[in-house]
């Protein structure tokens, strides 16, 4: 059974910091990503890794947010610093099969940042 599963959120003030987790389990996953949605927004990519750890991030949070990945824990992280209310937004993690076309969604996990 395939779970992909995000924990971390939070509540946090501008400038703080907040780590992101995001467990993927029961098939084997290429790239991974995190994605967010504000309210009234589209979906958008914040960070992208594939399983050599080669990464891609959004514009917006360039020199900010760090995503990594554990492969021995089906696990990828993001961690966010000097954090703006702009960045506020449910965070999703997003799983690709290394074999085939299907990928999979997380619940999601809120991050407010907000004084």
């Amino acid at each position: 059974q395939v779970q992909v599963a995000e924990s971390g959120g939070d509540l946090v003030q501008p400038g703080g910091s907040l780590r992101l987790s995001c467990v993927a389990s029961g098939l084997l996953f290429g790239d991974m990503a995190w994605y967010r949605q504000a309210p009234g927004k589209q979906r958008e990519l914040v960070a992208s890794i594939d399983r050599d750890a080669t990464t891609k991030y959004a514009d917006s949070v360039k020199g900010r947010f760090t995503i990594s990945r554990d492969n021995a824990k089906d696990t990828i992280y993001l961690q966010m610093i000097s954090l703006k209310p702009e960045d506020t937004a449910v965070y999703y993690c997003n799983a690709a099969l290394l074999f085939g076309s299907q990928n999979y969604w997380g619940q999601g996990t809120q991050v407010t940042v907000s004084s």
